[in-house]
């Protein structure tokens, strides 16, 4: 893939695909565990897939509604230098980041937050350079979640499949609306692999109107 890594960010994988495996069996935190191939390809590679082109140089990212942790544990590994913050819903989700972030040494933390919330914590609204999100909302609802936390010149990425055009077109509306434009989308390729899977780059383009995102609940309701 042409994505550096050293034997230290391997022999963290390692652990976290251990404690995965083994807190997947009490609380269901990822369909693909067992399977290290699996796993890896379908966990691991595709979140840091986007390494392979244009990553930009962050200082601070956001995770929203990270579940087990991807993309952001395996995207922490491998950019020690960037703060990653991981918001999730679930308090024993939670509790379980938190465990990964202490056993691996991350440069990293977990709130337990729902992501309508996030962005009215004075601290988090337009606080990161960067907020990822996979497999949690279409684009339209991703972008009332994502863009309120990022600051005015960075980006939102979102890692989505193959009805991603689709979902941009849908999504006209809420960018404008919120202050974001479609940068470009980038192609994820795994070796070995035939999936369609695409990081689309969302720049935050001008600031975000103070009443997003709406209170929880509304936004995938009455998504933009």
């Amino acid at each position: 893939m042409g994505i550096p890594m050293t034997g230290e960010q391997a022999g963290q994988f390692d652990i976290y695909h251990n404690m995965l495996v083994e807190a997947n069996a009490r609380m269901n935190l990822t369909r693909v565990p067992d399977d290290i191939a699996e796993a890896v390809d379908r966990n691991y590679l595709d979140c840091i897939a986007p390494l392979a082109g244009g990553f930009p140089a962050v200082a601070a990212a956001v995770d929203v509604g990270s579940g087990a942790g991807f993309p952001g544990i395996p995207l922490a590994i491998m950019l020690p230098d960037t703060r990653f913050t991981l918001i999730d819903a679930l308090g024993k989700r939670v509790d379980f980041l938190r465990d990964v972030i202490a056993r691996l040494g991350l440069n990293a933390g977990a709130l337990h937050l729902r992501a309508e919330d996030a962005a009215r914590q004075g601290v988090l609204r337009e606080g990161f350079d960067l907020a990822v999100a996979r497999a949690v909302a279409p684009m339209n609802v991703l972008c009332e979640y994502m863009l309120p936390l990022v600051k005015v010149g960075g980006y939102m990425m979102a890692l989505k499949g193959p009805g991603l055009n689709g979902e941009l077109k849908a999504a006209d509306n809420a960018l404008s609306l919120l202050g974001g434009t479609i940068e470009r989308t980038q192609p994820l390729m795994i070796p070995g692999r035939d999936w369609n899977h695409t990081a689309a780059w969302i720049k935050k383009t001008a600031p975000t109107p103070e009443k997003y995102p709406r209170r929880a609940g509304t936004v995938e309701k009455r998504s933009l």
